[in-house]
């Protein structure tokens, strides 16, 4: 992968303990970024795993941490009052499509509260490009595959999708009122090593070495598109200097406002019957099921179009996922000591 020069630059990271936005800072600071980086350390997964990620991360000289949560509006107005970042990468959000069914409070606090807060940031010390953290999940559970970014996004199936879609609503009317220039990024089922315990191929991982069974929803005839750490990061670091307007002109594309969005998937899906069997391959190990029907809030599949983000960039995810499986389960091993 190419390595993008991002030498005198100042660039805030939300969510920087986390999974994307980890991969994401370090990225930039092996090119010479200064690297801002918020979050909140909430406990939704094992906060331990959050700090191992800053300490990697504290290992760069360019890097500094401000802990807050972004619904804390004078905290976050402290931080691009003193830090002036000319960049800002937004991933911070509550994550997980069931537990948004358990708990939708902290989906409207984070996803949208949080996301105002930064949209109303930028708008008061303005940044030369917003890049934020959409889903897949906006699509819903369209029929019509692959799906496109003009594709209709107004069935969502969770109230996680409900506030991605918020999301991507309300920076289009911060970059039509107040010229914020906005990319919005769909991302598509993204693992990798350092990952999310909730995720399935972390949890599925877990089970085989530990011997338990796993719950497999609608007899694993759902397909995802399952999309790489590394390869997420490269599209990131890519468009980070494509700004919308642009993007709009090189895809031909008549835009009202400087707001865009990508689809970043690795446009090859996969049954989950067959994804499992990844896992088993890259563990040594068969994995118990127990079967169950499909899940509310679930969709039957997902599938990217990253015409629009290659057109752009030069670039498409293709880490093949028996690759990418194979990367996780080692670190996995090391990290876990299994």
């Amino acid at each position: 992968m190419s390595q993008p020069a991002f030498a005198g630059r100042t660039v805030l990271v939300t969510g920087v303990a986390g999974f994307i936005g980890f991969f994401v800072a370090k990225r930039l600071l092996e090119g010479g970024a200064k690297v801002v980086g918020l979050d909140n350390l909430n406990a939704y997964y094992d906060v331990a795993l959050k700090e191992a990620r800053l300490k990697e991360l504290a290992e760069f000289p360019a890097f500094a941490f401000a802990r807050c949560d972004l619904t804390d509006r004078s905290a976050v107005e402290a931080v691009f009052a003193s830090r002036k970042p000319e960049f800002v990468v937004h991933l911070a959000a509550q994550a997980g499509v069931r537990y948004s069914l358990v708990n939708p409070h902290a989906y409207v606090a984070s996803n949208v509260d949080g996301f105002l807060t930064m949209l109303e940031a930028c708008r008061a010390h303005p940044v030369r490009h917003l890049i934020y953290a959409s889903s897949s999940s906006v699509y819903g559970a369209q029929s019509k595959l692959p799906f496109r970014e003009d594709d209709p996004a107004d069935t969502p199936a969770s109230l996680y999708a409900a506030t991605k879609r918020a999301n991507e609503l309300m920076a289009e009317t911060y970059a039509h009122l107040f010229g914020v220039p906005t990319t919005g990024l769909r991302f598509f089922t993204v693992y990798g090593p350092w990952g999310r315990p909730d995720m399935a191929y972390f949890s599925f991982t877990k089970a085989a070495f530990e011997g338990h069974p796993i719950d497999v929803f609608n007899d694993g005839r759902m397909q995802r598109d399952f999309t790489y750490a590394d390869d997420v990061t490269e599209a990131v670091c890519r468009l980070i200097d494509n700004a919308p307007s642009a993007a709009a002109k090189t895809l031909g594309l008549s835009i009202k406002s400087p707001h865009i969005l990508y689809n970043v998937g690795n446009h090859t899906p996969v049954e989950l019957s067959e994804f499992i069997a990844v896992i088993e391959a890259a563990t040594g190990r068969k994995i118990k099921r127990r079967n169950l029907p499909m899940q509310p809030g679930d969709v039957p599949a997902t599938y990217a179009d990253v015409d629009r983000l290659a057109r752009v960039t030069g670039f498409a995810p293709s880490t093949p996922l028996a690759q990418g499986i194979g990367r996780f389960v080692a670190w996995y091993r090391k990290f876990y000591r299994v």
